[in-house]
């Protein structure tokens, strides 16, 4: 642990400029980034009494072993720098927004041919339109339903409009009016994008004009005597205003805003928002927070406000898109992308930010923030704490929200807490570790009778999974030993990899950081979307595979322990720890042991050696089954003379699988673009039923 005062910076060496600062630990990862009005002052802050400090902060302080700093001009660039450093960083000692659960969108895909109304959650797709967040996943299925009666927009999935396509038969939903069977072609593709244009402008706000327009026809229907027709209008009118009765109005004046509130204790803060569109709550969402200083209201607002508002991804407002005339203009003449709303690039798509921002308390420094926002947003934006009126009853209300959050937060994450030690204390008993393993990897591997083989690495932290820094293995050569080695082959280049790094950095080799991350991805794997940050260079940027584990977990017997001791032996590493989990009795194997651990069968920490080591098996089997599909697809199709990888890749992309390629006819093959019809028929003599019909049942053992 180190003392602050070891590397505090020299008396009137810290201007009193405004500036962005950073710790790093002896690593030279970045830690904590802070930004201040006052360098000097702010930095002097940390070192003048530790005592009095935060816990939190003096936990830092102790983890630190150093700090620089960056001056700007203005506290605007500095709010800028600031959330660029926290976003490239990922400082483990900074303000962590997390949700306090995981919220589903109402998202329509306009971006496809044929747009799809469905419930979304995750990552943000580009061409997609998104409305919420929500609170239930039902309360979108009851709006989509209600709507679905006045706007009959696509609802199923690819597969299932294809195939209603190839039989010219719509689903149930085209029979019962509640789709506009535009797979059949009972509707075109212009009159189905504007079904879907539609639903977005009515879901975004503009719901005068539809009901004045259905009530209107109502009326034309009923003097022609319609009566039947009328009737119809008459109930999708009802059906309209039963979907508005879902969205309570709490604001008369039709405002736009986004509504913060917060509760706080010493240690965790929770942040309520209610997304207000039209007067109307059209979604909620939460965070809890860690708190690292003694911050006050002002500066968690400000921190709150720079990293939602600063990250598109999370900052996605209850209707993306505003409800204006000019947005309305916008998303019916659509862009691009098909969003109708902006780009969806970096930064933040137009909308996100809405004109005004309610909160508790101004931060400290609002004009910054407030001038930060209109930037972000491109227009005006106006960051104020309501005095009175409705709006201040819905500030009130949102905190009760926030209020309840945090005491909901506290109950789960003690016994959260309490469990996690115990496992990892009694692992650490078990298994005879100095200390406990904050940090474990767990190791399998996957083939098909020594076919295909792979490999994965998974990684839990304080007992909970890491997911970003899982990594996938593809095995080049296992030689006559199977599992073994693989394994062998495995944890050779794991940890090959992290003494290149710690070599080529000069670092100590140092245990049990359960902040440190892993690898951003296996140089010889096949794992292209594993690109996350990870371990630092020396201008703490990421570099790869450099942070050991304290325990490595293998998922086998004693064999299997062996082999990735003897790998470890080989590299010159002997103080990492390593265990097996054998799956017949669920032992627990140690090198060189003749007899294994039997942990209680009640054990939490036998329960948390099991997930880790399920998560493994999961993680590699899916790797190998993916691998497999591909392996079989491009066999089948490398047999046809002619075919080379461009136009395999267009056949498949086309028609979906080989399986599919196979039943098409030769005529509809020669269709797809760059197939000729001599390819056409080269491909349909290698796949005909006689000719493939070996291979496929190969591939379904």
């Amino acid at each position: 642990m180190a003392d602050p005062h070891g590397y505090r910076p020299a008396p009137g060496s810290i201007p009193e400029s405004p500036g962005v600062y950073r710790f790093r630990d002896k690593h030279g990862r970045v830690i904590y980034v802070g930004k201040a009005k006052n360098l000097r002052s702010r930095l002097n802050s940390y070192f003048a009494d530790f005592a009095s400090l935060h816990p939190r902060t003096q936990a830092m302080l102790s983890t630190a072993a150093g700090v620089d700093w960056t001056v700007v001009g203005t506290e605007v660039e500095s709010l800028q720098l600031e959330y660029s450093w926290i976003k490239e960083f990922s400082p483990r000692f900074n303000i962590r927004y997390r949700d306090d659960k995981s919220y589903p969108y109402l998202a329509v895909t306009l971006g496809e041919d044929y747009p799809r109304v469905m419930v979304m959650r995750g990552a943000k797709r580009r061409g997609t339109r998104y409305f919420g967040p929500y609170s239930h996943a039902w309360a979108i299925r009851e709006t989509v339903d209600t709507l679905l009666r006045v706007f009959p927009v696509r609802t199923c999935s690819a597969g299932v409009f294809k195939r209603a396509g190839q039989i010219g038969r719509p689903c149930l939903l085209g029979y019962i009016g509640k789709c506009s069977a535009p797979c059949v072609g009972q509707i075109s593709e212009e009159e189905h994008r504007q079904l879907a244009e539609d639903f977005c402008d009515f879901m975004a706000g503009q719901t005068a004009r539809f009901t004045k327009r259905l009530e209107a026809q109502m009326r034309e229907a009923a003097q022609a005597e319609e009566y039947e027709r009328a009737a119809r209008l008459r109930d999708d009118i009802q059906a309209l205003n039963r979907a508005l009765e879902r969205q309570a109005v709490v604001l008369g004046d039709g405002t736009d805003c986004d509504v913060i509130a917060l509760a706080e204790d010493q240690l965790e803060a929770a942040v309520q928002v209610f997304y207000v569109r039209g007067g109307r709550v059209r979604g909620q969402r939460g965070w809890v927070v860690d708190k690292v200083e003694d911050v006050t209201a002002g500066e968690l607002v400000e921190q709150f406000l720079g990293q939602v508002y600063g990250e598109d991804a999370v900052a996605a407002p209850a209707v993306k898109g505003e409800s204006d005339e000019g947005m309305g203009r916008r998303a019916r003449r659509g862009s691009g992308d098909g969003t109708g709303d902006g780009e969806d690039g970096p930064g933040l798509a137009r909308g996100s930010i809405p004109r005004e921002v309610l909160v508790p308390v101004l931060p400290p420094a609002a004009t910054a923030v407030e001038e930060w926002l209109c930037h972000r947003r491109g227009s005006r934006v106006s960051l104020r704490v309501p005095r009175r009126g409705d709006k201040k009853a819905l500030l009130e209300t949102v905190a009760r929200n926030a209020k309840e959050s945090l005491a909901q937060h506290k109950m789960r994450r003690a016994s959260d807490l309490t469990t996690r030690s115990r496992a990892l204390h009694e692992i650490q008993e078990a298994l005879g570790l100095e200390e406990a393993p904050l940090r474990i990897e767990c190791y399998d591997v996957s083939n098909l009778q020594g076919t295909n083989v792979v490999a994965s690495a998974v990684v839990f932290e304080d007992g909970l999974a890491r997911k970003s820094e899982y990594r996938r293995f593809s095995i080049k050569g296992i030689g006559g030993e199977g599992d073994v080695a693989s394994i062998h082959e495995v944890i050779t280049r794991r940890f090959r990899r992290y003494l290149e790094e710690r070599e080529n950095t000069g670092e100590l080799d140092t245990l049990g950081d359960p902040a440190g991350q892993f690898a951003t991805r296996d140089p010889d794997g096949d794992d292209p979307a594993a690109r996350r940050p990870g371990p630092l260079d020396e201008d703490g940027r990421p570099r790869k595979f450099a942070y050991p584990p304290n325990l490595v977990v293998i998922d086998g017997g004693p064999a299997q322990v062996d082999a990735a001791v003897r790998a470890l032996d080989e590299l010159g590493i002997d103080d990492i720890a390593v265990c097996g989990l054998a799956k017949r009795l669920e032992e627990v194997w140690l090198p060189g042991d003749d007899a294994p651990v039997i942990m209680p069968r009640s054990s939490e920490g036998l329960y948390l050696l099991q997930r880790v080591r399920d998560e493994a098996h999961r993680f590699a089997i899916t790797y190998h089954r993916a691998k497999r599909s591909k392996a079989l697809a491009v066999s089948e199709l490398d047999a046809v003379p002619g075919l080379g990888p461009a136009r395999r890749a267009t056949l498949l992309r086309h028609f979906g699988s080989v399986r599919k390629i196979a039943g098409a006819t030769e005529a509809e093959i020669a269709e797809v673009p760059g197939i000729g019809p001599r390819l056409a028929s080269a491909v349909f003599t290698a796949l005909s039923p006689g000719q493939h019909s070996e291979t496929s049942g190969k591939g379904e053992s």
